[in-house]
């Protein structure tokens, strides 16, 4: 049986282990959990490096957004010494786009099974109109 971590302690963890990957680069930070729900919030600010040629936030870097917040959400229901969570599927409707301005990416489990765990992911803008709607299944794996 693992020991749930505090808010804190996720939160701290996942940002460190962001440094040197693409969450560092898209300036994503985890800024809410909730361990026993496998509950998660991020947060990337919409600027530049983001943009699709059209200079609007691109769908891939929303996904991006979306899988990080997600993956690492079901990093805290599994015991990371024995398990591992990875993306299996990802599906994004795009309602709305963005040109400024702070995305807000809010994780939760609809399905917490012992070998996959089924999130939605909402993301929205700092006013809270909805721009994308994800659904994440990631497996889990038994680390070798």
């Amino acid at each position: 049986m693992k020991n749930t971590p505090t808010k804190e302690q996720v939160l701290e963890t996942m940002n460190r282990l962001s440094k040197d990957t693409l969450m560092e680069t898209l300036n994503i930070k985890y800024v809410d959990a909730d361990p026993l729900t496998g509950k998660l919030v991020a947060t990337m600010p919409v600027d530049s490096r983001v943009y699709q040629p059209m200079r609007i936030l691109h769908g891939g870097a929303t996904v991006a957004l979306a899988e990080s917040v997600g993956s690492a959400a079901s990093q805290m229901l599994i015991d990371p010494a024995k398990e591992m969570a990875v993306g299996a599927e990802i599906s994004a409707n795009h309602l709305k786009s963005a040109r400024t301005g702070t995305l807000i990416a809010t994780a939760e489990c609809v399905h917490h099974g012992k070998s996959s765990h089924l999130y939605h992911i909402r993301v929205e803008n700092e006013t809270g109109d909805l721009i994308s709607m994800v659904k994440l299944l990631n497996f889990v794996k038994q680390r070798k």
